[in-house]
């Protein structure tokens, strides 16, 4: 059916999905298809003195047992996502460890048999020596004096600071009336997808390239990884990321896995499969978040911001893969949607014991909302504002619009929000939410066991970051339309919403549009599926390849149908005359006749194809606000969340549907961070909380119905007015929960400063308020 932009037209691709017809990594077969599996060190810091594989090899069906030593090629073979800047230290990393491991589940060797459990059977015949060594696991131990070192050759265990100031932060806490200060921490947590990694190599595919289907968001950057590391040209190289059951982030870098196992299968001259265990996923596959922050904020008596500064560190694990993206992105959404005059955010990067820390949804926002967000509600209490009113107070006025913060994105341009109306926006927040009556029954319950907090957040998102993307489209003579898009997807919607974007153009209902993406081969380059990206720059990238392919299709057909081109409508998948319907040419014909067009051949393009590209100056800007009443037993100790509101901005949507499925999956992800995530190391480096069992996922009866408004301030950084979603729900439902829990218990003067807010924290926090008053934070 006819879809055009902006309808809320069902996905196209969950009817396939949910019938079972989806095609993972897990389900390619290949002939003389072989298994992998991997020998994970124990220890968070150990030499590897010896690999004793001889009970292994003589298992039934086992292949072969690989180390370091078959497998020179893997040395230093993972680039960082992100090329790290001069100020920060430079690193390499192996595909499989060599002398030395740098955290628990470092793979130390690679098992390969006829089968998956021969090769995990054979993984555990393995028997490796390690001279265990000392380990920094935290930051603290990191950074104490004599720390045992990541790196040998650094001279410490900073990978190098993040800064960025506006104004002149002690002359703005000078101006202040009142100031709060916080130590604030945010927790290692997981972005835990329901389907783990996994990776098929085939050496010698029959077009002849080294072929490998990986579960990833970055194929191309895969592309290059492998091509490198084997000494291969990149042309030499197939990267397909084929249906991908989710990713997060998580998916958005280059492992060792993605090396190493094309590297094996090269070795054997043998189609290779590794499929992640839930297990080693938690070993082994990027957490985020990790910040300590050390923060103050000032207010004039009336609410007005003076200055906010926030010192911190954060924990990049092993391997810092980003470099200092997360943090900058911290720093940079640190002042959200409100004037801030003077600012100054100070980070360390820091490398521990542990496995590495990349992105996870949010990628440093939502540690920006928390710091931001809880200081805002701790100064309304102070000055003794209603938190709502001193956040109205603070918000940027559209008659300020654009509005330069003063600070410079990571793309190196200077960040100028797109106009918006925040107050419009954040008081359409609070009328569906309806805050006044939560107020109202706040007081109520004041006595009660069951005391009712009420939180909010607000913040801004930099989405749709470049360089490009491209499109490649092309109208076959059946009359199908084919779009080859550099990215791939992992649940967006990209054949849904990319398709309305095309048929729109193209005068042809979504269904006659076959999307394929996630394959290197069919475009160029593509930049990835991530920081919220795919709409603003992939889709301008596809309305500027279809409209120049409709251009095409209006020149063919005023030749056959003897008007002008600007008298041709292109609609329900014919061409035809403005006011004569009946005079009309199929798509399919178009397609066969412009092969010979005598106008196209002048232009020297026949054909109804066209590629191109857009690259965007910088990053839209998305606005957004979330509130929430919440429950506290003081009894227990356990929130409830009671109700959800939120709204954003997502500029013009390119199918509702697909944007409140968004916000909705990024609320939930934030709500179990708030109430149940963290990934728990002890001092050793051995992860506590390596299991479903132990890690806390948001449940369904922690969820309550989500009410989602989405807004439309069309961005001014494309012609189509796009403004990214992807990661925007996540950023405050952490910061809005903690506040509205504190909201609940500050009469009883409780804190709390770090999450996730389980029952037992929230009881210490209770027992310590009422036998140490004023030392009650959690």
């Amino acid at each position: 059916m006819a879809a055009p932009i902006g309808l809320p037209v069902k996905r196209r691709e969950d009817r396939r999905l949910l019938t079972g017809r989806g095609r993972f990594v897990d389900d390619v077969r290949l002939p003389d298809l072989v298994h992998a599996a991997i020998v994970r060190s124990p220890h968070a810091h150990a030499r590897v003195l010896a690999v004793q594989a001889r009970r292994a090899r003589a298992l039934p069906g086992v292949v072969a047992v690989l180390t370091i030593a078959d497998l020179p090629e893997c040395v230093a073979a993972v680039p960082p996502l992100v090329a790290s800047p001069r100020f920060l230290r430079a690193y390499t990393r192996p595909a499989i460890a060599g002398p030395k491991v740098r955290h628990a589940g470092e793979a130390v060797a690679v098992v390969v048999a006829d089968d998956a459990y021969g090769a995990a059977d054979a993984a555990d015949a393995v028997v490796v020596e390690y001279a265990v060594l000392p380990a920094a696991a935290t930051v603290e131990a990191a950074l104490a004096p004599g720390a045992a070192r990541v790196f040998d050759e650094w001279p410490d265990n900073i990978a190098g600071p993040s800064t960025a100031a506006v104004g002149d932060v002690t002359h703005g806490f000078a101006q202040a009336h009142a100031i709060v200060e916080a130590a604030l921490n945010v927790p290692r947590v997981a972005a835990m997808p329901i389907e783990p990694r996994g990776i098929v190599a085939q050496p010698d595919a029959p077009d002849g390239r080294l072929t490998v289907w990986t579960s990833t968001q970055v194929p191309f950057a895969v592309r290059a990884a492998i091509a490198a590391a084997l000494g291969l040209a990149e042309e030499q190289v197939r990267v397909i990321a084929p249906d991908v059951g989710g990713g997060f982030g998580a998916k958005g870098h280059v492992y060792p896995e993605d090396v190493l196992i094309p590297a094996v299968a090269r070795r054997l001259g043998r189609s290779v499969k590794w499929i992640e265990m839930r297990r080693e996923h938690f070993l082994a596959t990027a957490a985020d978040r990790d910040q300590r922050h050390q923060a103050r904020l000032g207010v004039t008596k009336d609410g007005t911001i003076t200055a906010i500064e926030t010192t911190f560190t954060r924990d990049g694990g092993a391997y810092p893969v980003l470099g200092d993206v997360i943090t900058l992105n911290t720093i940079n959404h640190l002042p959200g949607p409100y004037r801030v005059a003077h600012l100054r955010g100070t980070a360390l990067n820091v490398v521990t014991h542990k496995s590495f820390t990349a992105a996870y949804r949010g990628a440093g926002r939502p540690e920006g909302a928390y710091v931001l967000d809880r200081l805002l509600d701790r100064a309304a209490r102070v000055v003794r504002l209603d938190p709502a009113e001193l956040r109205r107070r603070n918000l940027i006025r559209p008659d300020e619009m654009p509005f330069a913060t003063g600070l410079r994105y990571r793309d190196g341009v200077p960040i100028v929000y797109d106009p918006a109306d925040y107050r419009a926006a954040f008081d359409r927040l609070l009328d569906r939410f309806e805050y006044g009556e939560w107020r109202i029954a706040q007081q109520a319950r004041h006595a009660s066991t069951t005391p009712i907090g009420i939180g909010l957040s607000a913040y801004l998102e930099g989405t749709g970051i470049g360089p490009f993307e491209g499109a490649d489209v092309r109208i076959d003579p059946s009359g199908m339309v084919y779009l080859q898009i550099g990215v791939s997807s992992q649940g967006q919607a990209h054949e849904t919403t990319l398709a309305q974007v095309c048929a729109a153009e193209l005068g042809v209902d979504t269904d006659r549009v076959v999307v394929v993406g996630g394959d290197t081969a069919v475009l160029g380059y593509g930049n990835g599926t991530i920081a919220s990206r795919v709409a603003a720059v992939a889709g301008p990238a596809v309305q500027r390849t279809s409209r120049e392919v409709a251009r095409k299709a209006r020149l063919v057909a005023a030749e056959l149908l003897e008007c002008a081109p600007a008298d041709v409508v292109l609609a329900r998948g014919v061409a035809h005359v403005t006011g004569l319907a009946e005079r009309q040419v199929e798509l399919g014909a178009l397609a066969r006749a412009s092969l010979r067009s005598p106008t196209l051949l002048r232009e020297g393009t026949p054909g109804l194809h066209a590629c191109a590209f857009f690259r965007p100056e910088t990053v839209t800007w998305a606005f957004g606000a979330h509130a929430c009443a919440v429950e506290v037993d003081v009894e227990t100790g356990s929130p409830r969340l009671l109700r959800y509101a939120a709204v954003h901005d997502c500029g013009r949507p390119l199918n509702p549907m697909v944007v409140e499925g968004q916000l909705h999956g990024g609320i939930v992800q934030g709500i179990g961070a708030a109430l149940a995530e963290e990934l728990i190391y002890d001092g050793a480096g051995q992860l506590l909380t390596g299991s479903l069992m132990e890690y806390g996922v948001p449940r369904a009866d922690q969820v309550p119905s989500l009410e989602v408004i989405a807004l439309d301030f069309p961005s001014t950084r494309n012609e189509m007015g796009i403004k990214g979603v992807g990661e925007s729900g996540i950023i405050s439902p952490v910061p809005a929960i903690a506040n509205a829990v504190e909201d609940a218990l500050a009469d009883r003067g409780a804190e709390v400063s770090r999450v996730p807010l389980t029952a037992a924290s929230v009881w210490e926090a209770l027992r310590r308020a009422s036998t140490h008053p004023g030392h009650s934070r959690v």
